[in-house]
């Protein structure tokens, strides 16, 4: 008798070990974002979604005025040990310093041939837009398209973060449009960000350069010039969002989502 107690006290432990076991199953098949840990962040977002598409509520948010913008650098993929569009940067001084004997003398260039960074970091802004103007300009902007393509195909991969790759699948399985809002190049960004982020060309947001209307071998080109006009940065975050006709939501949108705790 004994023994069959302990029996059916086992098969019964065993039963609800099993059933507690299939509901983690299921709670982590549903979960759509899995690599998030259970804290006040994950909390807020579910939350903050939950508000804004249930009707009814004060908070709701017709899905033609969910919108959901993202940061590029440090946010969707890393910033440190430097951007990833400076490490593009100096890889590009390296590949065409053969053309440029003079380089290995002036600076910033220099700095750049010698992965000075310290260097580089002491001439400010200033430094940086000499070597992106050098290095993004005298060429269409199809070739340049191609040679970010194979940049990013042959360099040492950005680590992109993954919790962040499904909270952008996340907001737009519950109808949101994600924009990415940058200081970063605008035209470096949109070869990368469909594929990468799920996030088409037109809904990104950055930093651009001067162009023009051009005729190559009979054909019709855009082509890049030396000069910026336009820094994504700042005061320039602001003015940069104008290139877009934000819903009226937009704004409430983005008070609620600034409590977001850090994650």
């Amino acid at each position: 008798m004994r023994q069959q107690i302990m029996r059916a006290v086992v098969l019964g432990l065993i039963a609800v070990f099993v059933a507690e076991l299939r509901v983690g199953v299921a709670a982590a098949q549903n979960d759509q974002l899995p690599s998030w840990n259970d804290g006040p962040a994950k909390q807020s977002i579910v939350e903050f979604v939950a508000k804004v598409t249930k009707e009814g509520t004060p908070e709701f948010v017709p899905v033609p005025e969910r919108i959901a913008v993202f940061d590029n650098d440090g946010t969707l993929w890393s910033e440190q040990p430097m951007y990833v569009q400076l490490a593009f940067v100096l890889d590009r001084v390296k590949a065409l310093a053969p053309t440029h004997p003079e380089w290995k003398a002036e600076q910033p260039f220099k700095a750049a041939l010698e992965d000075d960074i310290k260097t580089l970091a002491a001439g400010g802004e200033h430094a940086l837009v000499e070597l992106v103007l050098a290095t993004h300009a005298g060429m269409t902007t199809d070739e340049f398209a191609e040679i970010v393509k194979e940049w990013l195909a042959t360099a040492k991969n950005p680590m992109v973060y993954q919790p962040m790759i499904e909270l952008l699948a996340y907001m737009r399985a519950n109808g949101f449009k994600t924009y990415i809002v940058s200081g970063g190049g605008v035209e470096f960004m949109r070869v990368f960000s469909e594929q990468v982020y799920g996030v088409p060309p037109e809904q990104v947001i950055g930093s651009t350069g001067k162009t023009k209307f051009g005729v190559q071998d009979g054909k019709p080109v855009i082509l890049r010039l030396q000069q910026i006009t336009f820094i994504d940065d700042k005061d320039g975050k602001p003015l940069g969002d104008q290139s877009v006709h934000w819903p009226p939501a937009y704004r409430r949108l983005w008070q609620f989502g600034r409590r977001f705790p850090d994650a």
